[in-house]
């Protein structure tokens, strides 16, 4: 009878390998196939100046989607993290144009407010149990936004050193400073996911959170790491931001939430939580801003650009809700 349930594990881990990795090519070729349509239609589209500008505008997105994978793996979500990122850099230029402060010592505190934002969405979900972190992220990003505007009058802050200024505009090499530091980044946290025992434990939580209890995973102490995470990568994504344009203004990050969403649904994670890879989301962002860059290329209106971006994430969901069909029927 054990022979049986090990030999039922082990076919049901390789069926999820092969599927995973079906998902992966599929992913990856849907990103090729854009890229192609899009170079046929534009010859601009594949020259070098335009390759590196589609990466660069992509590194704010990736950086921030990292957080939204974390939190989608619980089965979750985080509604907050662009008004975290606007909050994060008002403060730091409060803290490095308005106070004179260290510029590298302006980092650590812009990192520092949203990891504490991101650790308040997570206590908000444990300690006062709201129903879902929809509830709680909806809620931090409206305090968020409102102190991003009053805390400097809604005024921007521009005058930024050089530290800051290299992580969004500066090259090592070749290669731009922010893509070098989006690598670091999904290697980091792919490692992390796979190699700790936090990591695990994140799937584990959103596979099934009553399962996870029950085998002694401390699942709000999972949960708040996931959302100070999330509220931490959403902070560094503004200091990249903040050096490629070398200014904080209380309205940045509207809408970010919306394309790291679409960018891990994209890259084969699913709402119901449990199932995703970090490599994935990546390809995810870069089918976002491949397909931005080729509207624009293409000088399609900005509002019908919005419209095409809300048509992809309705695809991207309904795909989703047929993958968890199809993983119900098979088991």
């Amino acid at each position: 009878m054990m022979n049986a349930l090990l030999q039922n594990i082990r076919k049901t881990f390789k069926r999820r390998k092969k599927s995973e990795g079906r998902r992966s090519f599929g992913i990856l070729l849907s990103l090729i196939v854009l890229c192609a349509i899009i170079a046929i239609l534009s010859p601009r589209f594949l020259t070098i100046d335009n390759l590196r500008n589609v990466t660069s505008q992509a590194t704010v997105s990736a950086v921030v989607s990292i957080g939204l994978f974390l939190a989608i793996l619980t089965g979750g979500i985080d509604l907050s993290v662009g008004s975290i990122l606007a909050l994060s850099i008002m403060m730091m230029g409060i803290f490095q144009v308005n106070l004179g402060l260290d510029p590298y010592l302006s980092m650590l505190l812009c990192l520092g407010v949203g990891s504490l934002v991101g650790l308040l969405n997570g206590l908000l979900l444990t300690k006062l149990k709201l129903p879902h972190p929809f509830i709680s992220t909806m809620g931090t990003q409206k305090i968020a936004r409102g102190l991003s505007l009053a805390v400097t009058a809604a005024a921007p802050i521009s005058g930024f050193a050089v530290p800051v200024e290299f992580l969004g505009s500066r090259s090592i090499g070749p290669i731009p400073a922010s893509v070098i530091l989006v690598i670091v980044l999904y290697v980091t946290m792919y490692l992390f996911l796979t190699n700790t025992a936090t990591g695990r434990h994140i799937y584990a939580v959103g596979g099934n959170v009553e399962a996870s209890r029950l085998s002694g995973i401390n699942v709000d102490k999972v949960l708040c790491i996931v959302y100070t995470l999330s509220g931490f990568m959403a902070a560094l994504g503004g200091i990249v931001l903040v050096g490629r344009v070398n200014a904080a203004y209380p309205l940045a990050g509207q809408d970010y939430e919306t394309d790291a969403i679409a960018a891990v649904i994209i890259g084969g994670s699913s709402f119901s939580g449990g199932v995703g890879k970090i490599y994935n989301t990546v390809v995810g962002v870069l089918i976002i801003a491949v397909l931005r860059n080729g509207l624009n290329l293409l000088n399609v209106d900005s509002a019908f650009q919005t419209v095409a971006i809300g048509v992809v994430i309705i695809l991207a969901v309904y795909l989703d809700v047929i993958r968890q069909k199809k993983s119900k029927i098979s088991k």
